[in-house]
């Protein structure tokens, strides 16, 4: 991934990110307040070698003898030999073994000062025992590992405290700051982690760019999100001078010059699955073409959850399928929208073999015939996955339209959808994105600004009634026609 995609995850996952970094704090917090505090405290021994010459050859040898043995006397610090006599002396209920996990020793480098740390949760204990440790470690190395050989009783190795083990203050555990910055540090990296890996597993489609990852189709149409799209599904007529509406004339624009010269152009749109937004788009595509003066008919094609008759509020009783099957002539089931150039074929009853009535010759003649009279023919399909009427259709037009939804369509369905268009030989002529995000990382804002159409026209279009506009869309097309 590039840097603008690690970005982007921490846009998108910045509630997560925060949660996990708060919880982590809040668990450092929670085990400094119920951790028992432990406190420290420590004797300093110093070591050198006795010798009776006072040349300086003698002392450097003497003190480079006792420098070479601190490693030894660290060793023997928390052997058996000087904690089990301190847990005698001091009565511990304790074995020698759990008394020494509680000691540490430790040499300055270059030096031959031996430090004996003791940590316990009650001060003063740990000052006793690290000072009884001292003293039991000088008697095990002067009187037992070394004892006196000559005269006057002195051993070779002398061990004496230089600094003894006072009681402690202040614990060392726990550290508060310490805990909540770890906390804090560790909270923040595990919130990056786990958001990294919920947008790796997440294999929805969110932003224009993971549609260009999939297919080199060209990108037709951007629709931003709209909640309430399933109540006011006809946007470009019902807010003509909303940003929403805007982007369908961009589709429209682009839809145009998608194929220049070619004379009449029929398109099937489709998508991966359903709900994504195919018949929103077909409706309102088909209203901004003929708001643009051009005649064109839209075709319910999908047999199966017909929605065009409902979305644009006509009777849907009859329809293609009574074509198809050669009960009505096109000329007999074909409405008007309003008064606009705008016609619309109905699916008609579902049928019990879709697929079979789409694939039929009649079919092929019914889009001949509509071509035949307008500017554009566009066919609400049914999803590409889910059955195989979208490709039936396909190869009849000059292509599909493919719409992809963002947050809902996964990478994967689209990519099987622009698969079996390519293994059926259908021309993908385009995508569109639907539902794209506003805001956020993969928003795509379009800002605040209308557009006027002329006063007259747009104040005509608004008054005109429910009531209109469906008795004109029952007209007949025979009039009308040529």
């Amino acid at each position: 991934m590039e840097l603008r995609d690690y970005l982007r995850i921490l846009h998108s996952q910045w509630m997560l990110i925060v949660a996990v970094t708060l919880i982590g704090v809040a668990a450092a917090a929670a085990f400094s307040l119920v951790a028992t505090p432990q406190y420290e405290a420590k004797t300093k021994l110093y070591v050198s070698v006795h010798t009776d010459s006072q040349a300086t050859g003698d002392l450097v040898q003497g003190s480079n003898f006792a420098r070479q043995n601190m490693a030894t006397f660290v060793e023997l610090a928390t052997t058996d030999s000087v904690m089990r006599p301190v847990v005698e002396e001091l009565g511990l209920k304790m074995t020698p073994g759990e008394l020494a996990e509680q000691v540490k020793v430790d040499v300055p480098l270059n030096s031959t000062l031996l430090n004996i740390t003791v940590t316990d949760d009650a001060p003063a204990f740990a000052a006793e025992v690290a000072n009884e440790i001292g003293d039991r470690m000088r008697v095990l190395v002067q009187e037992e590992l070394e004892p006196p050989r000559d005269d006057e009783g002195i051993s070779a190795v002398q061990v004496k405290s230089v600094q003894p083990a006072t009681v402690p203050k202040n614990p060392v555990s726990p550290r508060v700051k310490i805990n909540l910055a770890l906390g804090l540090l560790g909270g923040v990296g595990m919130g990056i982690g786990l958001g990294v890996l919920r947008s790796t597993l997440d294999t929805r489609i969110h932003s224009v760019r993971d549609i260009e990852q999939i297919s080199d189709a060209p990108i037709l149409g951007r629709i931003v999100d709209d909640p309430q799209a399933s109540k006011r599904p006809l946007i470009v007529h019902l807010d003509p001078k909303s940003p929403r509406a805007e982007a369908f004339r961009t589709l429209r624009t682009n839809i145009q010059f998608l194929t220049a010269g070619e004379g009449a152009k029929s398109f099937v749109v489709s998508s991966a699955g359903t709900g994504e937004g195919k018949s929103t788009t077909s409706t309102n595509l088909a209203l901004a073409l003929s708001e643009a003066g051009f005649r064109v008919v839209l075709v319910d094609c999908d047999l199966r959850r017909p929605r065009v008759a409902e979305y644009m509020g006509i009777e849907g009783t009859v329809g293609l399928t009574d074509v198809l099957i050669g009960r009505a002539e096109i000329t007999d089931v074909l409405q008007r929208w309003g008064h606009s150039q705008l016609y619309v074929l109905p699916a008609g009853q579902v049928p019990p073999n879709p697929s079979e009535l789409l694939g039929s010759q009649q079919m092929e003649q019914t889009l001949v015939t509509l071509s035949s009279h307008v500017d554009f023919v566009i066919l609400d399909a049914p999803p590409l996955l889910m059955v195989t009427d979208a490709a039936v259709i396909g190869a009849k037009t000059h292509g599909v339209v493919l719409v992809a939804a963002a947050g809902s369509t996964r990478k994967q369905n689209f990519e099987a959808a622009v698969s079996s268009l390519d293994t059926a030989g259908i021309s993908l002529r385009g995508i569109v994105a639907t539902m794209l995000p506003i805001k956020g990382p993969t928003g795509y804002g379009y800002g605040i600004y209308e557009y006027a159409y002329g006063s007259e026209t747009t104040g005509k279009s608004n008054q005109r009634s429910e009531a209109s506009k469906k008795a004109s869309g029952r007209r007949a097309l025979s009039r009308n026609w040529n």
